[in-house]
């Protein structure tokens, strides 16, 4: 009896350590680190999506977590220094915004979990070992920006039938990786792609497109980054302003008054990360996570942008977009 009654009491006590760490685990705030190259009201509408999402799924912010939001400021030498403040104040994840921001992460944590947003190449930019399997503390999601920058070049050649010229706004200072596909894709298509490297700011910005004035060019588009997302409503109103036919890789541009887009939906790759961001503070561990690809895609034309520069649109163009602004 004393032996039962003992085996009862233990198990009674083990019962109470249980339910008191499930209480302090449910109890606790986790600390999300957000890391973006770029700035807070050029990242909003795409920080909204992914709080969105996690409010879907029971998170409250300030009950049960908080965002600890670090912006680089269209200053990308500055990820270092901001990823390592993340890890100094001992967050729970990080959120990578793009593939600077989460390879940051990447140099500065071996084990804090790392979510990408919209990555367009982890296998190639050495952030995970294989996208089945990524291993290690990073996994996430890719929005196949280098395979569609050829596509978004071809749809630009066929809304302006005559199109010789290209100018292509590039970082300065950043990576060639999206330009292996461009330069033989724009050779395949006959098209002179003219690269101009363009500052991350207003004023560089000015100066890119009058580069682009002094090279004929008669179309633009840029390569995919934050830096240029975060400066959409200026880049759309220079292109507007100097009558050039843009492509764009967000629909946001085209919210601004822009021509065209085509891409991925990042609002939709911001929710998904949402989901990652779950399951991880759950228990989930970012090795057994797949990099899943971005399964959403959007064609946008707007035909007032078309009328303002003079351009006619091909009706077989129209047929293929997801949605026309008339």
């Amino acid at each position: 009896m004393r032996k039962n009654g003992f085996g009862l009491m233990l198990g009674a006590l083990l019962f109470a350590f249980a339910v008191s760490a499930h209480a302090q685990q449910a109890g606790k705030i986790f600390r999300i680190g957000f890391l973006d190259p770029s700035t807070a009201s050029g990242s909003a509408v795409l920080v909204d999506s992914f709080r969105q999402e996690l409010s879907k799924l029971g998170w409250i912010e300030g009950k049960n977590f908080t965002i600890e939001y670090r912006f680089g400021e269209q200053k990308p030498d500055r990820l270092a220094e901001l990823a390592a403040d993340l890890v100094r104040l001992k967050v729970d994840l990080i959120v990578g915004a793009d593939t600077p921001a989460s390879l940051a992460a990447k140099s500065a944590t071996t084990t804090i979990p790392i979510v990408m947003t919209s990555v367009a190449d982890p296998l190639g930019a050495g952030l995970v070992a294989s996208l089945a399997r990524p291993g290690g503390n990073v996994t996430g999601f890719s929005n196949l920006s280098d395979e569609l920058n050829t596509k978004r070049l071809e749809i630009l050649k066929d809304a302006v039938p005559k199109l010789a010229r290209v100018g292509l706004l590039r970082p300065a200072g950043g990576s060639d990786r999206q330009l292996k596909a461009l330069r033989p894709a724009a050779q395949a298509l006959k098209l002179k792609l003219e690269e101009i490297e363009t500052q991350r700011d207003p004023k560089g910005l000015e100066s890119a497109f009058q580069t682009a004035k002094q090279k004929q060019v008669t179309a633009i588009m840029t390569t995919v980054g934050r830096s240029f997302f975060a400066e959409r409503k200026r880049i759309v109103e220079l292109a507007g302003k100097n009558r050039l036919p843009a492509i764009y890789f967000q629909k946001e541009f085209v919210d601004e008054g822009g021509l065209m887009s085509y891409g991925a939906d990042f609002d939709d790759l911001f929710r998904r990360a949402a989901v990652y961001v779950d399951k991880i503070l759950k228990g989930a561990k970012p090795a057994d996570l797949p990099v899943q690809q971005a399964t959403k895609f959007e064609f946008v034309i707007n035909l007032k942008a078309a009328k303002q520069i003079r351009l006619t649109i091909p009706v077989d163009l129209l047929q293929r977009a997801n949605k026309v602004i008339r």
